[in-house]
């Protein structure tokens, strides 16, 4: 990828019919920007990088829900409290992370690129099942780096538009070599994830509401905080709070700060009576 050095002219790989695929574009012309395709030296482990750890996600009456706490962890320190582990991927997808923190956050930029590349050249967006399979081939790049130590997990949850059985919430999970699994219901990946997972089987149900899936969602994070040191719960001292998001037919949807507050103080409130968490209807 070159520019003319006195005329600020593109060079004439721009202008050559190619792929649609941004990442396959810079892997071909600039591979040393791909951050997820440098090695350590040989022997060489990654040692004290900073870590994000449980998101989760789950389908619900409208759309699909996704949430993860704030916290990222550097061995036994916590390296930073308010970390932003959920960002939207385009109008109706959103993507959370679990892994090193630096390659995670390169990931999700090179994705949300990658998404607005292909409907800039394509003229139409990927469909949602492409766009799980787009993250699989980045994640794939990564091997090498995971096998060092440096994996990166995300979490990929959307608005499917024109699934076959009617529009609807999809979540897909992946694992370290770039493995494609949709998930039904609900799902969780990181350290806390196993603790999350079983909350949410408890708690969820097809039809929840909006406000009914953000409680589930906290309550499963307030458990996944409650075992795992690595997953950090409501912080109500510094108002520190999960990120939780929804995506529906009218798109992407953070929940603001104030809401956000609200139900993460009702689900302190509740265990404080029930401190092991509610009960699953019966």
């Amino acid at each position: 990828m070159t520019v003319h050095e006195h005329d600020g002219r593109l060079g004439e790989e721009f202008f050559t019919p190619g792929t649609s695929s941004f990442t396959e574009f810079l892997a071909a012309h600039r591979p040393e920007l791909l951050g997820t395709r440098r090695l350590l030296p040989d022997g060489v482990r990654a040692e004290g990088v900073p870590h994000g750890t449980t998101v989760l996600a789950l389908t619900y009456r409208e759309g699909v829900l996704i949430a993860g706490d704030r916290r990222a962890t550097m061995g036994h320190l916590i390296a930073q409290r308010d970390l932003e582990k959920v960002h939207p991927a385009d109008d109706h997808t959103a993507v959370a992370f679990a892994g090193s923190v630096g390659l995670a956050l390169d990931l999700v930029k090179l994705y949300q690129v990658e998404l607005t590349h292909f409907e800039k050249v394509e003229g139409t967006p990927m469909s949602l099942a492409a766009k799980a399979n787009r993250l699989a081939g980045m994640i794939r790049q990564n091997l090498g780096q995971a096998m060092q130590g440096l994996a990166v997990v995300p979490l990929l949850a959307g608005y499917d538009l024109t699934a076959p059985d009617g529009a609807r919430g999809r979540i897909f999970g992946y694992d370290v070599a770039g493995g494609t699994y949709e998930k039904y219901g609900f799902h969780a990946e990181g350290s806390g994830s196993p603790y999350a997972r079983g909350a949410l089987k408890k708690l969820y149900r097809p039809d929840l509401s909006r406000r009914e899936a953000a409680l589930a969602a906290l309550q499963a994070l307030y458990d996944a905080a409650d075992d795992d040191s690595a997953t950090g719960g409501p912080d109500l001292t510094r108002r520190i709070y999960p990120v939780v998001s929804v995506i529906t037919e009218d798109g992407f949807e953070r929940l603001d700060e104030a809401e956000t507050e609200q139900l993460s103080r009702e689900t302190v409130e509740q265990r404080g009576n029930r401190p092991d968490g509610p009960h699953a209807a019966v």
